[in-house]
């Protein structure tokens, strides 16, 4: 008996024949679309057909989340207005009081014919480029002399301090950072008022207060900003903050690590200070006395000292005259010869100091040895 259908039921190839044709359609199709993007047209235009019905089956979900925002957005920008509002009125107040505060300044300084010791000027200055330098801290900018940037200028971000200028070029200038190992700047705190030297470590990612006495009253969260007494960086400008105080017994000195207040790597735009300080220079140290003048007062002490050797030789020669003119004629002889001998020698080592020593000097025991032989001739 056979079981299947009737030749009239029978349409097309087998479910074994369909089953292996769609397959492999299917791998032809994955792979055509892998290898070569066949289907991105087909995907393009069904993507395109069904993005109503999607935006349509997301719109209750849209509405309740966009309800959700505007209840929060509302309330937040409701609290944000009210306290931009009193910091608003704060800083109106603090504004006015500036306002009233310099006029005063202003006022007394004329009533008291005093001038202001400094002017500060700034150019705006972009960052370039860091220097390939792996164990230096510094950045180009891209201003120069031609813009009026000089060597040794501060550059400050608006947080605070960022380097030194250390090098100009026509267009260019080159910046040392403030975490540089070489950088120094005089800062002091502004809660005690201690003045010290902020200097750059090796790592080039924090500061060190150096030489700080332990007794020191230096905490964590001091600010510190510059102290303006070098001349260089103008007071005030904020540098760092002090993280963390290591005092040891073994040591005189606390060890004290800071954290700049900039951003010193991450800088993009800086400003560079044209900082004129119009303080008096410091007065000059006197010069030593020139070699000349010490000379001249070894001379005069030589002149005082042979005039008083000239001196007690004309005395002796004296009393050796009177004594011969009270002995005998043969005794008188031989003693006008020893006398003579004498000033004779004395004359020839005169003579010899004489030509040593300046010319005014050897004038001086000339007289005296003239006089002592015209003595001894008598």
């Amino acid at each position: 008996m056979e079981y299947s259908p009737p030749p009239l039921f029978k349409q097309g190839p087998s479910a074994l024949a369909r089953l292996i044709f769609f397959v492999v359609l299917a791998l032809v199709l994955l792979v055509s679309d892998a290898r070569f993007k066949t289907l991105e047209v087909v995907r393009a235009v069904l993507d395109a057909g069904l993005y109503p019905l999607q935006r349509a089956a997301l719109l209750p979900r849209d509405l309740a989340l966009g309800a959700a925002q505007f209840a929060v957005t509302n309330n937040t920008l409701r609290s944000e207005n009210r306290t931009l509002a009193a910091k608003n009125l704060d800083l109106s107040l603090k504004a006015n009081q500036v306002a009233t505060l310099s006029a005063e300044n202003a006022h007394l300084r004329a009533l008291l014919d005093l001038s202001r010791n400094a002017s500060t000027q700034s150019i705006p200055a972009e960052v370039q480029y860091g220097m390939r330098d792996p164990f230096t801290q510094k950045v180009v900018i891209g201003r120069g002399s031609q813009q009026g940037v000089q060597n040794g200028s501060p550059v400050v971000s608006e947080d605070g301090m960022v380097g030194q200028v250390t090098r100009v070029f026509p267009m260019q200038s080159e910046v040392t950072l403030l975490t540089d190992k070489d950088e120094a700047v005089p800062v002091e705190v502004v809660r005690t008022g201690l003045r010290s030297i902020v200097y750059g470590t090796p790592a080039g990612d924090t500061l060190e207060l150096r030489f700080v006495p332990i007794s020191a009253d230096v905490v964590a969260g001091d600010e510190l900003v510059t102290s303006g007494l070098d001349g260089v960086y103008p007071q005030g400008l904020p540098v760092a903050k002090v993280v963390r105080v290591d005092k040891q017994a073994d040591t005189a000195f606390a060890r004290v690590v800071c954290a700049p207040v900039a951003a010193v790597r991450g800088a993009r735009d800086v400003l560079v200070l044209h900082y004129r300080n119009d303080a008096p220079p410091r007065p000059e140290e006197p010069a030593a006395p020139p070699k000349d003048a010490e000379a001249k007062k070894g001379g005069k002490t030589a002149e005082k000292s042979e005039k008083a050797s000239d001196a007690a030789g004309d005395k002796a020669g004296d009393k050796a005259a009177k004594s011969a003119g009270e002995r005998k004629p043969e005794e008188k002889k031989a003693t006008g010869n020893a006398t003579e001998k004498a000033a004779e020698r004395r004359a020839g080592k005169s003579a010899e100091n004489s030509a040593e020593k300046p010319a005014a000097t050897a004038k001086a025991p000339g007289a005296p040895a003239a006089r002592t032989a015209s003595g001894a001739a008598r």
